[in-house]
């Protein structure tokens, strides 16, 4: 699913007008109702109190007033028109509103909360994502702090009003915070940053059918992952396939104290496909590797404690390295010079990226076709303190093209930045996955893919969706409280099997 820059969204919008045929008006009639499905499903029987701006967003709110009434539901609603001017839709939508006797107060000079029922739902629908400077002052400014003070559940439609879609500073500016926010057709950039949760609350996209023509042709480098698009880059195994069809791949892991890193990273590697498997782990270690993945090659380390040894990795497809491993000198000094050795793609994670902080240098030696796989703080390391995910994508983008590396950008929604500048989005994965290990599970997961020849942008697409997925399926099982690292490996054969199950 391609995601548009809200500059963009217009045209689309008029795109489909043009090419359905289908007017302005009917189609902000066809979103209203798909809104008011959505609103009634979650919250039927409660009353709802509809806070409308004089825009097409307002237009939108107004109409799914008409319909919760019609729907048998109590509804309010509260037009915020300082300029006493409306967008034709907007109007429209007014005059049925009144039609049908809902109860419709006009806010033009000043603004005075009702008096609201605990159980009343607000419908927040003063901006869209058409909004294109913060709102800090005057009469919009005033209805939004009055209903930030409420506790009542609000549900904001297509954005939370006075978030805009791709720059923001929400220490500089006033915006609804929203239990819940509908959006309409895509996600758009800035309800997918960690920052704006508090605004956003919990986040559904809602198909309006807009043209499919018009979005597949207009361009866009963003993109929302769905489980389909992953089904279809899964290259299926041939009749007569065997393990050397699959790659070979090293595991550099683990140190004293820290061999779960590389039991958990190498069994998410053997659960992904891959042929071989070869995992390098400290002397101290080395039983409980070949005791908990018997199915993995073991290579010993000379050093007890930690990585240390100068490995040849010329007979491999793909190396990871990172998990559990720890930050001695010896391993500083082994890691480097297996990044100016190595050929192949790399996967670097954790430890390994803490080390290469100290070293910046060592990031323009990878291989070509290699993945580093930071969380914000690690991100932060690598590449300095970064004030919002919009810095941080834009310079996770401009290292990626730079070095031909992708950077696998780690958080709720985990982005994808790839060397052409695409970035995606991931659209699985569960607040569970928030856990000890499931970073290593991710690792094994890229390394397999890599060493079975797909690119680094699709093999971390698809491994950061899979991983997602095997948790949200141990969620349904576990809950997401007692979710672990382990349980997202368990449920990968399960992942693995829905994703080729889908149809098409």
């Amino acid at each position: 699913m391609k995601i548009f820059p809200t500059a963009t969204i217009k045209a689309i919008d008029a795109c489909t007008i043009e090419h359905e045929p289908v007017s302005s008006i009917d189609l902000m009639e066809r979103a209203a109702r798909v809104l008011t499905t959505a609103i009634l499903k979650r919250y039927a029987g409660r009353s709802f109190a509809v806070f409308a701006g004089p825009g097409n967003n307002g237009g939108d709110g107004l109409a799914v007033a008409r319909m919760l009434s019609a729907a048998g539901c109590r509804v309010q609603a509260w037009l915020i028109n300082p300029k006493g001017k409306l967008s034709p839709d907007c109007a429209v939508n007014l005059s049925r509103l009144k039609d049908t006797g809902v109860a419709v107060t006009e806010a033009v000079e000043a603004f005075s909360m009702p008096a609201l029922g605990k159980e009343t739902v607000i419908i927040d629908a003063l901006f869209g994502s058409g909004l294109d400077r913060p709102v800090t002052e005057g009469l919009f400014a005033a209805v939004i702090r009055e209903i930030d003070t409420l506790s009542n559940d609000i549900v904001a439609i297509d954005m939370p009003s006075g978030l805009m879609g791709e720059g923001n500073d929400p220490s500089r500016q006033l915006i609804v915070m929203a239990k819940l926010t509908l959006t309409l057709q895509f996600p758009k950039l800035s309800l997918l940053f960690a920052e704006n949760y508090i605004f956003t609350g919990e986040l559904e996209v809602l198909d309006i059918a807009l043209s499919k023509e018009c979005m597949a042709t207009t361009p866009s480098r963003l993109f929302f992952t769905e489980e389909s698009e992953i089904a279809s880059l899964i290259v299926p195994r041939g009749k007569h396939a065997h393990k050397g069809n699959f790659g070979h791949a090293l595991l550099v892991a683990g140190s004293r104290g820290m061999a779960g890193a590389s039991v958990l990273a190498a069994r998410a590697a053997l659960r992904s496909g891959v042929g071989l498997l070869t995992v390098h782990v400290p002397a101290c270690n080395i039983t409980i590797v070949q005791v908990a993945v018997p199915e993995a090659i073991a290579s010993i380390d000379s050093n007890e404690c930690c990585f240390s040894d100068r490995l040849d990795t010329s007979k491999y497809n793909a190396v990871a390295v990172g998990p559990g491993l720890g930050q001695s000198a010896e391993s500083e000094e082994a890691l480097l010079y297996l990044i100016d050795n190595c050929t192949v793609p790399m996967v670097l994670d954790a430890d390994a990226l803490n080390i290469l902080a100290h070293h910046p240098q060592y990031l323009q030696k990878l291989p070509q076709g290699s993945v580093i796989t930071p969380h914000v703080g690690e991100f932060s390391r690598l590449f300095g303190k970064t004030g919002n995910s919009m810095v941080r994508l834009q310079a996770a983008e401009a290292f990626s093209r730079t070095f031909g590396a992708t950077v696998v950008l780690k958080g709720a929604y985990t982005a994808v930045i790839s060397p052409d500048g695409s970035i995606s989005f991931n659209s699985s994965g569960n607040p569970g996955m928030a856990t000890g290990g499931c970073g290593d599970v991710l690792t094994g997961i890229i390394l397999s893919l890599l060493a079975q020849g797909y690119n680094s942008a699709d093999a971390s697409r698809i491994a950061v969706f899979v991983h997602g997925l095997a948790g949200d399926l141990a969620a349904k099982e576990k809950g997401e409280i007692a979710l672990v690292a382990g349980d997202v490996v368990d449920f990968l054969p399960h992942a693995w099997r829905q994703l080729e199950n889908v149809e098409g």
